[in-house]
């Protein structure tokens, strides 16, 4: 035989729905399974499939082509089950009729996920989708929405943003305040998407956070204290600016002053943060006996910090009378800014000491001979 003409019905509609059974060998039978098919659900395109595997069974026939038609069938249960049901039936009537080439016949993309099956064991000269011109891909677009949706990246991707918004916006509407929830909705959304975006960050942390839990370190405590730390921090920031942004305006007190005040108010929450999570690794390397002095270095660099954005906004603060409300005057702001330089310049130095120091680090150093 020279041409087999292959139709799939890869969920098996023509037994659930026809009470027939696959595979189909002939033109008669395919054109009975057909009507049957197409009496009990005259909607199903697995009729026009057929019908249309019958057509190309008839030209090449007429052409003088050695041809013959099948129709395989899978199961309800898309996926590994029908296709492996499919793969049987192809291997039995290859053995009976070992054909040299075959021609695909489908109703969709679905179907057409199997070309690479029936290709590992039948070469493929011809690949034909039937679809009814009313409705042209309309198959294959379901088929596509259908797979992103379960798709879990796509899913989460598009659903979780979308179901965040829903239910912000109906809380809001709940408790009669819907300004709020442009507001709930553009935070949630926002975080969620710093979230995508250092999600791989937040995954090593979480990771490191269980592994000192489950381990009994004290690295866990202190890193939780540090983020509630954190969290405190970005909250009182928020209330003070908020405050100011009430009483006057962005437009009274500018984007650049809310900042710095806005840093001068969490700044060393910010620090505490990770002088504790900094600490944990201390305590955890002098349990199990390991050099610690070289988590002492962060630990200067983020106060020296800490003492550089706390002079530099105390400075910026004093220079501005509406923020300073007479507390400050700039001759105190410009002191207090030097003083804190020479305290983060200090700091740093002695950071830059210990780390250059192998012994205090326990770098080994190499022999000169």
């Amino acid at each position: 035989m020279q041409t087999l003409v292959i139709c799939i019905d890869r969920d098996n509609d023509l037994g659930d729905k026809a009470n027939v059974t696959a595979p189909l060998i002939g033109k008669e039978a395919n054109i009975e399974a057909a009507v049957r098919l197409a009496t009990a659900d005259p909607e199903d395109s697995d009729t026009n499939t057929i019908f249309g595997g019958v057509k190309i069974l008839d030209e090449l026939l007429a052409r003088g082509i050695d041809a013959e038609i099948i129709t395989l069938a899978g199961d309800r249960n898309i996926g590994i089950i029908s296709d492996q049901k499919i793969a049987n039936q192809l291997d039995i009537l290859l053995k009976k009729f070992p054909a040299q080439s075959a021609i695909f016949v489908s109703d969709g993309a679905e179907d057409e996920t199997l070309l690479p099956i029936v290709q590992s064991r039948i070469k493929i000269d011809s690949v034909r989708r039937i679809v009814v011109m009313q409705s042209a891909n309309l198959e294959s677009t379901y088929y596509i929405i259908k797979h992103a949706f379960n798709d879990p990246k796509i899913s989460q991707t598009f659903f979780v943003p979308l179901g965040l918004a829903a239910l912000i916006y109906a809380f809001f509407l709940l408790i009669d305040y819907s300004q709020g929830a442009i507001i709930g909705i553009l935070a949630a959304v926002g975080l969620y998407m710093l979230y995508r975006g250092f999600s791989d960050t937040v995954d090593l942390y979480w990771k490191k956070l269980k592994d000192s839990f489950y381990s009994g370190r004290m690295a866990f405590f202190t890193y939780t204290a540090a983020a509630f730390f954190i969290v405190l921090a970005t909250l009182l920031g928020l209330m003070e600016v908020w405050s100011l942004y009430t009483s006057g305006g962005i437009w009274y007190y500018g984007i650049v002053p809310l900042l710095t005040t806005f840093i001068n108010r969490a700044i060393w929450l910010y620090v505490l943060a990770l002088l504790f999570a900094d600490a944990g690794k201390i305590i955890d390397c002098k349990q199990r006996g390991e050099p610690s002095v070289k988590y002492m270095i962060p630990a200067l660099f983020v106060l020296s910090l800490g003492f550089l954005f706390w002079g530099a906004t105390n400075y910026l603060i004093s220079m501005n009378p509406v923020l300073a409300g007479g507390q400050v005057d700039p001759g105190s702001g410009i002191q207090i800014f030097v003083y804190s330089i020479v305290i983060a310049i200090i700091l740093s130095l002695l950071g830059i000491r210990i780390s250059n120091n192998p012994q205090a680090t326990g770098k080994k150093t190499k022999k000169v001979k």
